[in-house]
């Protein structure tokens, strides 16, 4: 198990960008099957390299690719030189949707709250995510989800919550396996389960302070607690 408390000072409105993707990745890594391993490993939306430092410091990786559209690489680089990994993280700024490395290149992809936001169409996934993973390498995800659709009263609660077109990136797990699997066929196994850690995750995201956690607590006491979750995904490719 890994020590999340070495990362609490993380914990806070400056890098948490919305539930603790610590406690998420941590899940992730827990439900690795045996075989998996780390040692080349893309962070795929890592945001601000905080996953990074968690793979290049919790898992067997040799090399972690700190990947993201968002954040620039050169301010990651801060964060990654300030923990004295820069031998281990390798930060690059890009787009998902346009990867600049060999295919079967990685060991590895993991992704931690970022996927939905360009992986909810068909064919994302089989065109630009796995061919650079390795055969026998795996893609591991989280991303929020539901437990199910909302209707009435909850379904005009989340709506308000998510804010137009964002409510379309949230499905359920049964969602998510069926899109991978008609995608992948027999060329992967793919495994599909709500995260443990819901909880804890939002407690420390609350806690955080953020202007952003302020609204969101205020929308799951209202009962969005009820239907939202986490779902984690772990795709073999054979």
């Amino acid at each position: 198990m890994s020590d999340i408390e070495k990362y609490r000072k993380y914990f806070t409105k400056e890098y948490l960008m919305g539930p603790n993707s610590f406690r998420l990745l941590d899940e992730l890594i827990q439900r690795r099957p045996p075989d998996a391993r780390f040692h080349r490993t893309l962070d795929l939306g890592c945001g601000f390299a905080l996953t990074s430092l968690f793979l290049a410091n919790e898992t067997d990786a040799d090399t972690v690719y700190a990947y993201d559209l968002w954040i620039s690489a050169t301010e990651n680089y801060r964060r990654i030189r300030d923990n004295r990994l820069e031998d281990k993280i390798i930060p690059i700024h890009g787009d998902a949707m346009d990867m600049p490395f060999a295919h079967e290149y990685f060991d590895a992809i993991i992704s931690v709250d970022a996927y939905h936001y360009f992986g909810c169409r068909e064919g994302v996934f089989a065109e630009k995510i796995l061919p650079f993973v390795k055969k026998g390498g795996y893609v591991m995800i989280a991303v929020p989800g539901l437990k199910e659709q909302p209707r009435g009263e909850l379904k005009q609660l989340f709506e308000t919550w998510a804010e137009g077109d964002d409510a379309q990136l949230f499905k359920t797990a049964a969602w998510w396996e069926a899109l991978l699997k008609n995608e992948c066929g027999e060329k992967c196994d793919v495994a599909v389960a709500e995260a443990e850690c819901f909880d804890i995750a939002w407690q420390e995201w609350f806690a955080s302070g953020h202007k952003y956690s302020v609204r969101d607590r205020e929308f799951l006491q209202k009962g969005l607690d009820r239907i939202l979750n986490f779902v984690l995904i772990c795709v073999r490719k054979n």
